[in-house]
């Protein structure tokens, strides 16, 4: 069981890992692929924009055609674009790599946590697992960082794409004999016309937020015509009453993973433009969160055993946001790095629970889907709204970029306080 379960989180911890990998080595990969704008935009967002884009169709297929099938189909499609990336010769090969990473991890990480709740049939146990695996996004995307900036001191930026090929290898060769097959629960019917809408609607936003306002407003239409059809779908790819039961928790995802990704850009901006350290020692630095983040996932088990997971889901935003205070003293940042990643964490950990209370076997891979979905679109909404937030306040970046930050810190507060409310009055 312990084997299967790291299995599974060196998988997931791999999947946001390569979100973040091409960050620090985007200049060496610009010169070496001859990117100009257009294709450095369309590089830094193909595998994000795939990846959200299809987890809502990715969960249902893991429900429908069976967990342990659609993890090793996903990881085996991962690993492909893995490999194409790091061996892509030129600015279109890896877009299309990138593109058909994404997707498979769009399969994978549904599947992925779906077969980590089932490994433990104790609630108690299953709890305290999923408390663990709410870290390995937030774990995810610090390592994504930290790698790339060691891969590029010393060998080609194309192993830090490389790298998670055998992660992928491993988890398609050990995993038919780590979990058994599971049998469809729900039959083999999807609503493939609202896949195709979340699909288009989810990756117009998600690359929208990034590049171009039309185009996530584009999106948005996509995604409320989504909405519609889910309402007469006779077997609706996300029912509407189920998501809304869980918008809280999907909500903290959300602005969490947004604030995450956009202190640790103005973080990582603000040490090499401003303090002038180097890719190594700017991973260096992120590497102080590793504590936090490794305590966070037990410790927040162990908190929503006592108190339960809503008041854990209003703490965790609360200490992220003072987190986020410490983090905007961008000239000392160091205390913000303990403490911000122990309050993701604690916001991860326990919105995943409570998306998952209460949800069958039948639709694990859905919740998953959504938490995932959710996850994705942080990021492009931290950066598509606090960077002209930063802009707007101040001519000085440092400055612009510290008062970006207590206004995420202020959004954490407020949905601490909405979880801190009774049900009826939230």
């Amino acid at each position: 069981m312990k084997i299967a379960f790291a299995l599974l989180g060196a998988v997931q911890l791999t999947l946001i890992a390569a979100i973040t990998v091409i960050t620090v080595a985007l200049p060496a990969m610009r010169r070496d692929l001859h990117l100009d704008d257009a294709g450095t935009v369309l590089v830094t967002s193909a595998y994000g924009v795939a990846f959200g884009g299809l987890l809502l169709p990715g969960g249902r297929l893991a429900d429908s055609f069976g967990r342990r099938r659609i993890f090793v189909v996903g990881a085996a499609v991962f690993g492909l674009g893995s490999a194409a990336a790091g061996l892509a010769p030129d600015a279109g090969s890896m877009v299309v790599a990138r593109f058909v990473q994404g997707a498979g991890a769009a399969l994978t990480a549904p599947a992925a946590m779906a077969l980590a709740g089932a490994l433990f049939p104790d609630p108690r146990r299953r709890g305290r697992a999923m408390a663990v695996w709410g870290v390995l996004s937030s774990a995810g995307a610090t390592a994504g960082t930290v790698l790339s900036g060691v891969v590029i001191t010393w060998v080609s930026w194309r192993w830090a794409l490389l790298a998670p090929v055998v992660v992928a290898a491993v988890a398609v060769a050990v995993a038919p004999g780590l979990f058994p097959a599971d049998r469809p629960a729900r039959g083999n019917r999807i609503d493939w016309p609202g896949a195709v809408l979340a699909t288009t609607g989810l990756a117009a936003l998600i690359y929208g937020l990034q590049r171009s306002g039309r185009v996530a407003l584009g999106g948005v239409l996509l995604i409320v015509l989504f909405a519609l059809a889910e309402r007469r779908a006779a077997v609706p790819l996300t029912p509407l009453p189920f998501v809304a039961r869980r918008l809280l928790p999907l909500a903290a995802v959300t602005l969490c993973a947004a604030a995450m990704a956009t202190a640790f850009f103005m973080l990582s901006l603000h040490l090499q433009q401003v303090r002038g350290l180097s890719p190594l020692r700017t991973s260096a630095v992120f590497l102080l969160s590793t504590p936090s983040l490794l305590a966070a996932g037990p410790l927040t088990g162990r908190l929503i055993a006592r108190l339960g997971e809503r008041r854990v889901l209003a703490a965790g935003p609360a200490v992220a946001a003072t987190g986020l205070g410490l983090l905007s003293l961008l000239d000392a940042p160091y205390a913000g790095l303990l403490v911000f990643p122990l309050g993701a964490g604690m916001t991860f950990s326990a919105a995943l629970l409570t998306a998952l209370h209460g949800v069958g076997d039948d639709r694990t891979g859905l919740a998953g889907g959504l938490v995932n979905t959710a996850m994705e679109i942080g990021p492009p909404l931290g950066l598509a709204v606090l960077i002209p937030v930063a802009a707007a306040h101040s001519p000085d970046a440092s400055s612009g970029y510290a008062f970006a930050l207590r206004v995420a810190a202020a959004a954490l507060v407020a949905i601490a306080v909405c979880a801190a409310l009774p049900r009826r009055t939230r």
